[in-house]
């Protein structure tokens, strides 16, 4: 039997179709808040939720107590749903499978289990999957995360522009949570079916169009000195926002990726992505970079990133002022 999907469990939940338990574990707390929340929000009337819904935290209760709520009979409703939210918290997790093992069928347990992963060679996490709803959330990767933005602003009605996913993934990363936000955001002040551009999240979540990691890599590969020392500029006058540590990851990370551009240089599009990390809507952005930054160069281009990054720490009694440095780096990177 296949495993429980996010799309599967809401397919259910909507259609009243419940579990007695549901463990919802993992390193991506995105999908575990929304199931959470689906439950803590749907399943119950707001007359019904309050003799019937309990919500707690792992920290503030144990086994015994958490056994006590869960066998509890619902007053005047069909269900009762008991929280557990901060799950990993809960001492002796173990000793809940007694209660997994014969589950009051009128209660609705949830185990948000946060960051962590139960051990499925041990009876609770295996006994539930029997019984119950075990669903582990783990991260995207970076190459998912532009598909996942755009399909994410379809859904609320909306274009994404290919410059403004790769802005939003270069800013944002992969923590789910803070894209739907700022996605969130946009599609309550932009019409439904407006693209979202650069312009947009400049104005609506305030990423620089202009002064941004990604913008700085963009002009490097096209020999924009000019542009260059600009964006150099903005960024040692606004070091809160554009810290040199996040900028020299960030191009740590781009001369990586074409390190293993040269390396796969033959094979196609797919494979090649693969190998990357990255979507293969972006394989167009290297092959431009690649006819100014060669091999030999991205072997330079890592090694003076490391040296920096170490000047930038203070290492070999170097100036540490972050302006400076970038401004050498960025020079020395075009150079």
């Amino acid at each position: 039997m296949a495993a429980p999907t996010y799309d599967s469990i809401m397919a259910d939940l909507k259609a009243g179709k419940y579990a007695s338990v549901y463990l919802l574990q993992g390193d991506e707390p995105f999908y575990i808040d929304k199931i959470t929340s689906y439950i803590e929000n749907n399943v119950l009337t707001d007359d019904q939720k309050v003799f019937n819904q309990t919500v707690v935290y792992g920290k503030d209760l144990d086994i015994r107590n958490l056994d006590s709520l869960a066998r509890r009979f619902p007053a005047m409703a069909q269900y009762q749903v008991v929280i557990v939210k901060e799950a990993q918290e809960l001492k002796k997790i173990e000793d809940l499978v007694y209660y997994v093992q014969k589950p009051q069928k009128s209660t609705i347990l949830v185990l948000a289990h946060k960051y962590k992963t139960l051990d499925k060679r041990k009876k609770l996490a295996s006994q539930i999957e029997k019984s119950g709803v075990l669903f582990t959330s783990t991260k995207l990767y970076e190459n998912k995360i532009p598909g996942w933005i755009e399909q994410y602003a379809k859904q609320m009605g909306l274009q994404c522009d290919p410059r403004a996913t790769r802005l939003l993934t270069e800013y944002l990363g992969t923590d789910l949570s803070k894209i739907s936000n700022e996605l969130d955001k946009l599609a309550i002040t932009l019409p439904k079916g407006a693209p979202i551009t650069p312009e947009a999240i400049e104005k609506n979540i305030g990423i620089s169009k202009d002064y941004n990691n990604f913008e700085l890599q963009n002009v490097i590969c096209r020999g924009d000195v000019a542009k260059a020392a600009r964006i150099v500029d903005h960024f040692a006058k606004n070091q809160k926002d554009n810290p040199l540590v996040l900028t020299i990851t960030s191009l740590y990370g781009f001369y990586s990726k074409m390190l293993i551009y040269w390396q796969y240089k033959s094979s196609d599009a797919s494979t090649k992505a693969s190998a990357m990390g990255c979507s293969p809507y972006f394989l167009r952005d290297y092959d431009e970079a690649s006819r100014r930054i060669t091999l030999p160069k991205c072997m330079q281009a890592i090694s003076l990133l490391r040296e920096y990054d170490l000047r930038s720490k203070g290492v070999g009694n170097a100036s540490t002022d972050a302006g400076a440095l970038l401004q050498e780096l960025v020079f020395k990177l075009m150079h």
